[in-house]
């Protein structure tokens, strides 16, 4: 990549359930590694990818935000700006099914975006090599019903313990938040970006 050449930022939030798989994911995207021992995020936490797509050199940033209802507010910092909206849930339990719509809820009233009618979300249904997927609740259908009522989100099943889909999710994810990108600059976002984690952290969300 030559000098010239400018990355661009895309931010993208992971939502869902405590416990649906949103740190498995995003470890097994980024660092190829599955662990069954991660501890609840407390709070955000986020890693970042460097893509290449088409003749874009793209940094994708991706946000794992608290499963716990006591965090869902964690404030407009977290949520603002983003491109993407990733939700996830797990095929093996229907609560995580039934609160996608709160979590999609919660993201458009914090994040606040221009156009929230057209916001881009991608659903992600996760855990689907559990029991051999015979302690599957919710079936593919369900899910896709679920998104074609809600403007044709995109949908894919992801085992984040083996890989499955996991690259194609994400990148399907990176193509949809570079079609919404708001054309950030990498220096002065990371600039703002500390300083609203400063404020978040004054606030008394931390790893305590």
């Amino acid at each position: 990549m030559d000098g010239s050449t400018r990355r661009t930022l895309l931010k993208v939030i992971v939502l869902g359930d405590s416990g649906v798989g949103k740190t498995s994911m995003m470890n097994q995207y980024v660092h190829k590694k599955f662990s069954p021992h991660y501890k609840s995020t407390i709070g955000a936490d986020f890693v970042t990818k460097e893509l290449q797509i088409d003749d874009k050199q793209v940094t994708l940033q991706i946000w794992d935000t608290a499963g716990q209802e006591r965090f869902q507010s964690l404030g407009a910092a977290f949520y603002r700006g983003a491109e993407c909206c990733v939700l996830v849930y797990d095929v093996n339990v229907l609560r995580s099914f039934e609160t996608l719509n709160t979590w999609r809820q919660e993201f458009l009233k914090q994040a606040d975006p221009a156009d929230p009618d057209n916001f881009p979300f991608i659903l992600l249904g996760n855990k689907i090599d559990l029991d051999g997927g015979n302690s599957r609740v919710v079936s593919e259908r369900q899910a896709k019903e679920w998104c074609d009522s809600r403007g044709n989100i995109a949908y894919f099943e992801t085992s984040a313990k083996e890989g499955y889909n996991v690259d194609e999710a994400f990148l399907c994810v990176a193509r949809t938040a570079l079609a919404n990108e708001q054309g950030c600059d990498l220096d002065n976002y990371f600039l703002g970006m500390s300083e609203s984690l400063s404020d978040i952290e004054r606030k008394g969300f931390c790893a305590c």
